[in-house]
Protein backbone atom coordinates (compact mmCIF):
# COMPACT_ATOMS: atom_id res chain seq x y z
CA UNK A 1 0.00 0.00 0.00
CA UNK A 2 1.00 3.14 -0.99
CA UNK A 3 0.04 6.60 0.89
CA UNK A 4 -0.38 10.26 -0.75
CA UNK A 5 -1.85 13.73 -0.66
CA UNK A 6 -2.68 16.10 -3.16
CA UNK A 7 -0.81 18.58 -4.58
CA UNK A 8 0.56 21.26 -2.30
CA UNK A 9 3.50 20.40 0.30
CA UNK A 10 2.52 22.64 3.12
CA UNK A 11 6.06 21.60 4.88
CA UNK A 12 8.26 23.20 1.86
CA UNK A 13 5.58 24.98 1.01
CA UNK A 14 5.15 24.19 -2.77
CA UNK A 15 3.35 27.33 -4.54
CA UNK A 16 2.32 26.58 -8.54
CA UNK A 17 2.00 30.36 -9.96
CA UNK A 18 -0.46 30.79 -12.91
CA UNK A 19 -1.51 34.45 -15.08
CA UNK A 20 -4.50 35.97 -16.25
CA UNK A 21 -5.21 35.99 -20.11
CA UNK A 22 -3.91 39.71 -20.10
CA UNK A 23 -0.78 39.36 -18.96
CA UNK A 24 -0.05 36.23 -21.89
CA UNK A 25 -1.49 38.84 -24.51
CA UNK A 26 0.95 41.61 -23.12
CA UNK A 27 4.12 40.00 -22.36
CA UNK A 28 3.70 36.72 -24.78
CA UNK A 29 4.23 33.20 -24.49
CA UNK A 30 7.43 33.83 -23.23
CA UNK A 31 5.48 34.51 -19.56
CA UNK A 32 3.58 31.06 -20.17
CA UNK A 33 6.77 29.14 -20.32
CA UNK A 34 8.13 30.81 -17.50
CA UNK A 35 5.18 29.91 -15.16
CA UNK A 36 5.33 26.53 -16.67
CA UNK A 37 8.96 25.66 -16.10
CA UNK A 38 8.44 26.77 -12.20
CA UNK A 39 5.64 24.62 -11.83
CA UNK A 40 7.46 21.44 -13.41
CA UNK A 41 10.45 22.23 -11.15
CA UNK A 42 7.86 22.43 -7.98
CA UNK A 43 6.48 19.22 -8.85
CA UNK A 44 10.30 18.11 -8.99
CA UNK A 45 10.80 19.54 -5.64
CA UNK A 46 7.86 17.59 -3.84
CA UNK A 47 8.29 14.41 -5.13
CA UNK A 48 12.21 14.99 -4.03
CA UNK A 49 10.62 15.86 -0.72
CA UNK A 50 8.34 12.95 -0.67
CA UNK A 51 11.03 10.21 -1.34
CA UNK A 52 13.29 11.57 1.68
CA UNK A 53 9.56 10.96 3.39
CA UNK A 54 8.43 7.70 2.21
CA UNK A 55 6.04 9.08 0.42
CA UNK A 56 5.42 7.10 -3.05
CA UNK A 57 2.65 8.55 -4.09
CA UNK A 58 1.62 11.71 -5.05
CA UNK A 59 -1.54 13.68 -7.05
CA UNK A 60 0.14 16.38 -9.59
CA UNK A 61 -1.42 19.91 -9.56
CA UNK A 62 -3.53 20.32 -12.72
CA UNK A 63 -2.40 24.52 -12.95
CA UNK A 64 1.34 23.45 -14.14
CA UNK A 65 0.92 25.07 -18.06
CA UNK A 66 -1.11 28.18 -17.71
CA UNK A 67 -3.54 28.56 -20.75
CA UNK A 68 -2.76 24.97 -22.30
CA UNK A 69 -6.20 24.36 -23.69
CA UNK A 70 -6.75 28.02 -24.18
CA UNK A 71 -6.83 29.21 -27.63
CA UNK A 72 -3.70 31.53 -27.46
CA UNK A 73 -1.56 28.87 -26.89
CA UNK A 74 0.62 27.87 -29.88
CA UNK A 75 3.53 27.44 -27.87
CA UNK A 76 3.84 22.94 -28.39
CA UNK A 77 4.96 22.68 -24.45
CA UNK A 78 4.97 18.89 -24.62
CA UNK A 79 8.16 18.81 -26.97
CA UNK A 80 9.69 21.93 -25.26
CA UNK A 81 13.32 20.75 -24.91
CA UNK A 82 13.50 22.77 -21.14
CA UNK A 83 10.38 21.39 -20.16
CA UNK A 84 11.78 17.56 -21.24
CA UNK A 85 14.50 18.29 -19.05
CA UNK A 86 12.58 18.26 -15.79
CA UNK A 87 9.93 15.97 -16.84
CA UNK A 88 12.88 13.65 -17.29
CA UNK A 89 14.14 14.07 -14.25
CA UNK A 90 10.63 13.39 -12.51
CA UNK A 91 10.16 10.08 -14.75
CA UNK A 92 13.70 8.85 -14.03
CA UNK A 93 12.38 9.27 -9.91
CA UNK A 94 9.30 7.95 -10.96
CA UNK A 95 10.85 4.82 -12.28
CA UNK A 96 13.56 4.24 -9.66
CA UNK A 97 10.96 4.56 -6.25
CA UNK A 98 8.26 3.27 -8.31
CA UNK A 99 6.53 5.92 -7.70
CA UNK A 100 2.42 6.35 -8.39
CA UNK A 101 1.76 9.89 -10.04
CA UNK A 102 -1.97 10.60 -10.82
CA UNK A 103 -3.86 14.01 -11.77
CA UNK A 104 -7.51 14.90 -11.25
CA UNK A 105 -9.09 17.27 -13.57
CA UNK A 106 -10.85 20.12 -12.40
CA UNK A 107 -15.10 20.06 -11.38
CA UNK A 108 -15.37 21.95 -14.93
CA UNK A 109 -14.35 18.71 -17.23
CA UNK A 110 -17.78 17.41 -17.52
CA UNK A 111 -17.75 14.96 -20.06
CA UNK A 112 -22.19 14.04 -19.55
CA UNK A 113 -22.55 17.82 -20.48
CA UNK A 114 -26.04 17.93 -22.45
CA UNK A 115 -23.84 21.67 -23.98
CA UNK A 116 -21.54 20.12 -26.74
CA UNK A 117 -19.22 22.88 -26.15
CA UNK A 118 -18.85 22.15 -22.29
CA UNK A 119 -18.29 18.67 -23.81
CA UNK A 120 -15.47 19.55 -26.55
CA UNK A 121 -13.51 22.00 -23.57
CA UNK A 122 -13.87 18.60 -21.03
CA UNK A 123 -12.02 16.10 -23.52
CA UNK A 124 -9.39 19.37 -24.16
CA UNK A 125 -8.63 19.17 -20.60
CA UNK A 126 -8.51 15.46 -20.96
CA UNK A 127 -6.00 15.39 -23.75
CA UNK A 128 -4.01 18.41 -21.76
CA UNK A 129 -3.43 16.02 -18.48
CA UNK A 130 -2.60 12.68 -20.48
CA UNK A 131 -0.09 14.60 -22.09
CA UNK A 132 1.29 15.77 -18.51
CA UNK A 133 0.93 11.93 -17.50
CA UNK A 134 2.69 10.89 -20.24
CA UNK A 135 5.86 12.74 -19.72
CA UNK A 136 6.12 12.09 -15.62
CA UNK A 137 5.22 8.24 -16.19
CA UNK A 138 2.46 8.79 -14.52
CA UNK A 139 -0.83 6.30 -14.59
CA UNK A 140 -4.15 7.77 -13.19
CA UNK A 141 -6.27 10.30 -14.60
CA UNK A 142 -9.23 10.96 -12.21
CA UNK A 143 -12.79 12.59 -12.95
CA UNK A 144 -16.30 12.49 -11.74
CA UNK A 145 -19.53 10.96 -13.47
CA UNK A 146 -20.90 15.16 -13.97
CA UNK A 147 -23.89 16.80 -13.41
CA UNK A 148 -27.11 15.52 -13.62
CA UNK A 149 -29.08 17.98 -15.04
CA UNK A 150 -32.94 16.77 -14.22
CA UNK A 151 -32.54 13.43 -15.01
CA UNK A 152 -29.73 11.10 -13.61
CA UNK A 153 -30.00 7.93 -15.66
CA UNK A 154 -29.78 9.94 -19.40
CA UNK A 155 -26.82 12.17 -17.77
CA UNK A 156 -25.02 8.82 -16.69
CA UNK A 157 -25.97 7.47 -20.76
CA UNK A 158 -24.06 10.78 -22.09
CA UNK A 159 -21.40 9.92 -20.20
CA UNK A 160 -21.01 6.36 -21.56
CA UNK A 161 -21.85 8.09 -24.95
CA UNK A 162 -18.93 10.80 -24.55
CA UNK A 163 -16.21 8.23 -23.47
CA UNK A 164 -16.76 6.20 -26.36
CA UNK A 165 -15.47 9.01 -28.62
CA UNK A 166 -12.39 9.45 -26.19
CA UNK A 167 -8.54 8.37 -27.67
CA UNK A 168 -6.94 5.36 -26.32
CA UNK A 169 -4.37 7.44 -24.58
CA UNK A 170 -6.82 9.06 -22.27
CA UNK A 171 -8.82 6.09 -21.88
CA UNK A 172 -6.18 4.31 -20.33
CA UNK A 173 -5.23 6.61 -18.08
CA UNK A 174 -9.19 7.55 -16.59
CA UNK A 175 -10.88 6.64 -13.41
CA UNK A 176 -13.82 7.45 -12.60
CA UNK A 177 -14.80 8.10 -8.88
CA UNK A 178 -18.37 8.00 -6.85
CA UNK A 179 -19.35 11.52 -5.35
CA UNK A 180 -20.70 12.80 -2.28
CA UNK A 181 -24.20 14.09 -3.61
CA UNK A 182 -25.60 13.05 -6.96
CA UNK A 183 -23.81 9.66 -8.41
CA UNK A 184 -23.34 7.02 -5.83
CA UNK A 185 -21.01 3.89 -6.09
CA UNK A 186 -24.10 2.02 -7.88
CA UNK A 187 -24.02 4.89 -10.37
CA UNK A 188 -20.46 4.44 -10.93
CA UNK A 189 -20.61 0.57 -11.25
CA UNK A 190 -23.53 0.59 -13.91
CA UNK A 191 -21.09 2.80 -15.78
CA UNK A 192 -18.50 0.86 -15.46
CA UNK A 193 -20.43 -2.34 -17.09
CA UNK A 194 -21.31 -0.42 -20.20
CA UNK A 195 -17.51 0.91 -20.41
CA UNK A 196 -15.15 -1.09 -18.49
CA UNK A 197 -13.73 1.95 -16.82
CA UNK A 198 -11.52 1.65 -13.35
CA UNK A 199 -13.86 2.69 -10.47
CA UNK A 200 -12.05 4.33 -7.60
CA UNK A 201 -13.69 4.53 -4.31
CA UNK A 202 -14.18 7.08 -2.33
CA UNK A 203 -14.48 6.38 1.38
CA UNK A 204 -15.69 9.86 2.36
CA UNK A 205 -17.83 10.28 -0.54
CA UNK A 206 -19.73 6.88 0.16
CA UNK A 207 -20.31 7.82 3.71
CA UNK A 208 -21.99 11.06 2.53
CA UNK A 209 -23.81 9.78 -0.51
CA UNK A 210 -24.17 5.60 -0.36
CA UNK A 211 -26.31 3.42 -2.47
CA UNK A 212 -29.09 1.94 -1.14
CA UNK A 213 -29.74 -0.43 -3.70
CA UNK A 214 -26.11 -2.33 -3.30
CA UNK A 215 -23.95 -3.29 -0.46
CA UNK A 216 -20.94 -2.13 0.20
CA UNK A 217 -19.33 -5.47 0.41
CA UNK A 218 -20.65 -5.93 -3.03
CA UNK A 219 -19.90 -2.91 -4.54
CA UNK A 220 -16.53 -2.72 -3.49
CA UNK A 221 -16.02 -6.83 -4.78
CA UNK A 222 -16.96 -5.07 -8.42
CA UNK A 223 -14.59 -2.25 -7.67
CA UNK A 224 -11.83 -4.48 -7.14
CA UNK A 225 -12.61 -6.74 -10.41
CA UNK A 226 -12.52 -2.95 -12.56
CA UNK A 227 -9.24 -2.82 -12.23
CA UNK A 228 -7.80 -6.53 -12.46
CA UNK A 229 -6.13 -5.81 -16.40
CA UNK A 230 -5.02 -2.20 -15.23
CA UNK A 231 -2.89 -2.98 -11.66
CA UNK A 232 -3.08 -1.67 -7.76
CA UNK A 233 -6.39 -0.34 -7.05
CA UNK A 234 -6.23 3.24 -6.02
CA UNK A 235 -9.21 4.94 -3.57
CA UNK A 236 -9.21 7.80 -1.52
CA UNK A 237 -10.12 9.05 2.03
CA UNK A 238 -10.79 12.01 3.73
CA UNK A 239 -12.89 12.87 7.19
CA UNK A 240 -15.68 14.82 7.58
CA UNK A 241 -14.81 18.37 9.15
CA UNK A 242 -17.41 18.45 11.92
CA UNK A 243 -19.19 14.82 11.58
CA UNK A 244 -18.80 11.61 9.53
CA UNK A 245 -20.76 12.82 7.05
CA UNK A 246 -19.69 15.99 6.48
CA UNK A 247 -18.79 16.94 3.23
CA UNK A 248 -16.45 19.22 4.06
CA UNK A 249 -12.69 17.69 4.56
CA UNK A 250 -10.99 17.83 8.14
CA UNK A 251 -7.52 19.05 8.04
CA UNK A 252 -6.71 15.37 8.90
CA UNK A 253 -7.25 11.94 8.14
CA UNK A 254 -9.10 10.63 11.88
CA UNK A 255 -7.04 7.58 13.46
CA UNK A 256 -9.98 5.89 13.61
CA UNK A 257 -11.58 6.41 9.75
CA UNK A 258 -8.23 5.32 8.78
CA UNK A 259 -8.44 1.81 11.18
CA UNK A 260 -12.09 1.51 10.02
CA UNK A 261 -11.09 1.66 5.82
CA UNK A 262 -8.25 -0.92 6.64
CA UNK A 263 -10.91 -2.94 8.14
CA UNK A 264 -13.37 -2.29 5.14
CA UNK A 265 -11.02 -3.44 2.30
CA UNK A 266 -9.21 -6.30 4.26
CA UNK A 267 -5.76 -7.79 3.01
CA UNK A 268 -6.68 -6.68 -0.69
CA UNK A 269 -4.04 -4.34 -2.19
CA UNK A 270 -4.66 -0.77 -2.74
CA UNK A 271 -3.00 2.65 -3.12
CA UNK A 272 -4.86 5.39 -0.72
CA UNK A 273 -4.80 9.19 -1.58
CA UNK A 274 -5.45 11.59 1.29
CA UNK A 275 -8.03 14.30 0.70
CA UNK A 276 -7.16 16.66 3.67
CA UNK A 277 -6.62 20.20 4.34
CA UNK A 278 -3.31 19.34 5.87
CA UNK A 279 -2.12 17.73 2.90
CA UNK A 280 1.35 16.42 3.83
CA UNK A 281 1.31 16.71 7.24
CA UNK A 282 -1.62 14.30 7.19
CA UNK A 283 0.29 11.90 5.78
CA UNK A 284 3.10 12.26 8.48
CA UNK A 285 0.90 12.19 11.29
CA UNK A 286 -0.54 8.51 10.32
CA UNK A 287 3.20 8.00 9.81
CA UNK A 288 3.57 8.28 13.46
CA UNK A 289 0.56 6.78 14.26
CA UNK A 290 2.57 3.35 12.15
CA UNK A 291 5.70 4.36 14.02
CA UNK A 292 4.37 4.09 17.34
CA UNK A 293 1.98 0.61 16.56
CA UNK A 294 -1.21 2.77 17.68
CA UNK A 295 -2.30 1.67 14.01
CA UNK A 296 -0.91 -1.62 12.68
CA UNK A 297 -1.78 -2.57 8.90
CA UNK A 298 -0.28 -5.55 9.12
CA UNK A 299 -3.55 -6.86 11.55
CA UNK A 300 -5.46 -6.48 8.07
CA UNK A 301 -2.69 -8.20 6.37
CA UNK A 302 -1.39 -5.15 4.77
CA UNK A 303 1.77 -3.62 4.18
CA UNK A 304 2.20 -0.24 4.30
CA UNK A 305 5.68 1.40 1.54
CA UNK A 306 7.64 3.47 3.90
CA UNK A 307 11.14 4.82 3.89
CA UNK A 308 13.55 2.17 5.71
CA UNK A 309 14.58 5.01 8.07
CA UNK A 310 11.07 5.52 8.70
CA UNK A 311 11.44 3.49 12.53
CA UNK A 312 14.85 5.04 13.16
CA UNK A 313 14.69 8.17 15.01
Amino acid sequence: MKIGYACINLTLPSKFKTCRLKTVENEGLNKVKELTIHNFNEVLKNISWNIEQGIYFYRISSDLVPFATHEIMTWVWEQDPDVLNITKQIKTLTSKYSLRLTMHPGQYSILNSPNPEIVRKAILDLEYHSKVLNLVKGTDMIIHVGGAYGNKEEAKERFIETYQTLSKDIKSKLRLENDDKTFHIKDVIDIYQKTGIPILFDYHHNRCNPSSELELTEALTTVFKSWESVGRPKMHISSGRNAETDTAHHDFILEQDFIDFLRLIGSREVDIMFESKRKDESVLRIYQHLKKGTIVPEEHGITVELAPNLYES
